[in-house]
């Protein structure tokens, strides 16, 4: 007996932005990434397209992260106090898709670097990889509005992705992408309205939807997941009944959220049950990404090789054609 399947019919698509800019558009990208594009819910491909997989950006911090886990800082001890060689093994060696720069220095509390010394960080990260890069602060507003603006004047044209812009703050960091030609990470507190909010302040700054990431804030497994899968969810949904103002591309910072995990620190031998503490941190990443990727996510940001190589395994396993 033949079984019909009923297939949702959608009104609205993820809009497409593009990330980096090549030679002929102003700036020194070996190609430019486009992310978005989607018609249906995550890899739903007899319902909808899919034009444009997900991607994995590896982060790379300006100083090194001494707050990391062991495990996590071994497979990058001989490049972490050289962000334009770390950025380089990522791409070259862990096949990174894209650069995620975290500025942590900027912190008055961890270094104190110069606007001056940022920018010369981002231009040494450009001319060591060709891949499109974000960049984002130290999380601390005061400081990101003068870093970000100077690093957005210093790599005018490069369409970098440049964050964060939060309900408190997104004025200056807005207009540094209108004049200077780069991408918006538009980001919020696991809160579906403040999402819709912020991207509706944004664009009535005049930066246009196609020019923005949303970054709505996600958990890792065991803390969190289930109510960031049901903003990513509910976002997606948004998007496919025509809400314009949710239709943007999703960023998430997986392996900062899945490295905090308890499990993915602790020894083997304070939990003997719990296996190796190197295997099960990089299944902690691994898990999460592959989790949230049926949520929407188009920009997984990961810090561990490995748990990057599974995860563009699960992607390129999940954009195959089904034979529904």
């Amino acid at each position: 007996m033949p079984v019909q399947v009923i297939r949702e019919r959608n009104s609205g698509k993820v809009l497409n932005v593009v990330l980096g800019a090549t030679k002929e558009q102003g700036g020194t990208r070996t190609h430019t990434i486009t992310v978005g594009g989607q018609t249906s819910l995550p890899f739903l491909h007899f319902e909808g397209e899919t034009p444009n997989k997900p991607i994995v950006a590896m982060e790379v911090v300006d100083r090194v992260p001494e707050e990391w886990n062991d495990e996590l800082k071994a497979a990058f001890q001989d490049v972490m106090n050289d962000p334009a060689a770390w950025a380089k093994k990522c791409v070259e060696e862990c096949g990174a898709d894209m650069i995620y720069l975290r500025l942590q220095s900027a912190d008055p509390d961890l270094g104190g670097s110069t606007q001056e010394k940022c920018v010369e960080t981002v231009k040494g990260v450009l001319a060591a990889v060709g891949v499109p890069l974000a960049v984002v602060g130290c999380g601390i507003d005061e400081v990101d509005n003068k870093v970000i603006a100077a690093v957005a004047e210093g790599c005018a044209g490069e369409n970098l992705l440049l964050g964060h812009a939060t309900q408190e703050n997104y004025n200056t960091i807005t207009a540094a992408c209108m004049v200077h030609k780069h991408t918006l990470i538009a980001n919020s507190p696991l809160d579906i309205n403040i999402c819709k909010q912020l991207n509706i302040l944004i664009t009535e700054m005049g930066l246009p939807l196609d020019k923005i990431v949303m970054d709505p804030s996600i958990g890792g497994l065991g803390y969190g997941m289930e109510y960031a899968y049901s903003i990513g969810e509910r976002g997606r949904i948004g998007t496919l009944q025509g809400d314009k103002m949710l239709s943007l591309p999703t960023l998430g910072t997986v392996g900062f959220e899945a490295w905090k995990a308890k499990e993915a620190n602790v020894g083997v031998d304070e939990f003997p049950g719990w296996g190796e503490q190197k295997e099960r941190g990089i299944m902690w990443e691994a898990v999460t990404a592959s989790s949230l990727l049926q949520s929407g996510l188009d920009i997984l940001v990961l810090r561990h090789p490995e748990a990057v190589r599974l995860t563009k395994k699960n992607i390129d396993d999940l954009m195959k054609p089904s034979n529904v």
